[in-house]
């Protein structure tokens, strides 16, 4: 397999373990020292970190990935991904309007860096302004 085929299959695998809800194998998908720039928000650096981050989303929302579109580059060294996450807004995070199990759908956009066939960066990007008004916010 090529590392074009290649860095397409691991951003696949990538969001169908996501969709799946294994957060171990979806951590083992990245670099020790992954970079993970949120929506918005400040770049976090660290598998633990990220960690962190995805148990504190699954604590606020339930979400899967659907319509997914993944492009990258010839030389595999970097991916991006399109698609609409389908959410539910269970628990109420931090500065955000109160969850009231809110359903939402928005358009994602994804960027990757790829290094040792593993996730080295994951930059997303979504209209929070759209997602608050879906919220009721």
């Amino acid at each position: 397999m090529d590392a074009q085929a290649q860095a397409l299959a691991l951003i696949q695998q990538y969001y169908d373990v996501f969709n799946s809800g294994d957060r171990e194998a979806m951590l083992a998908l990245l670099t020790e020292d992954v970079v993970h720039d949120i929506n918005q928000g400040t770049s976090e650096v660290n598998r633990e970190v990220f960690r962190v981050f995805l148990e504190r989303m699954d604590r606020s929302y339930r979400e899967e990935v659907t319509e997914l579109v993944v492009m990258a580059h010839a030389d595999g060294t970097r991916a991006a991904a399109e698609f609409y996450i389908l959410g539910t807004y269970l628990n109420t995070d931090e500065g955000l309007p109160p969850a009231t199990g809110q359903t939402y759908r928005l358009r994602v956009g994804a960027f990757f860096d790829i290094r040792d066939n593993k996730v080295a960066r994951v930059t997303n990007y979504y209209n929070l302004e759209d997602w608050l008004r879906q919220v009721g916010a």
